[in-house]
């Protein structure tokens, strides 16, 4: 296998049931750095993405904002979107005093609640 996607596809119509994020973890250490891993599920905006990319996601998938953007404007609709959400990704690298991707972990999260 070239890689593994991380997703919770149908998964929200069974209550109780774990969110991707939540699984992306275990799922990173049953792989051991093998292969990439990509979220698929719930990624709406830069700091979804940043949170994803910390917690040791290779890179993100954009469904439904991908699908928002085509809807909206065609093929530049989806170009905004990606444009928007690479800008509020890059925001909020430097508003949480990083400056590259690199330098990302999940020691710099802290989880709420």
């Amino acid at each position: 296998m070239d890689g593994l996607v991380v997703s919770t596809h149908g998964g929200r119509q069974v209550d109780r049931s774990i969110s991707a994020l939540d699984a992306l973890p275990d799922v990173l250490g049953a792989v051991a750095g093998r292969v990439p891993v990509l979220l698929d599920s719930g990624i709406r905006s830069g700091a979804d993405v940043f949170t994803a990319v910390a917690l040791g996601a290779t890179a993100v998938l954009l469904g439904r904002p991908f699908a928002w953007g085509l809807a909206l404007a065609g093929e530049d609709g989806v170009r905004q979107v990606v444009e928007d959400v690479v800008g509020e990704f890059d925001l909020t690298l430097g508003l949480t005093g990083h400056t590259a991707v690199d330098q990302l972990s999940p020691d710099i999260l802290r989880r709420v609640g």
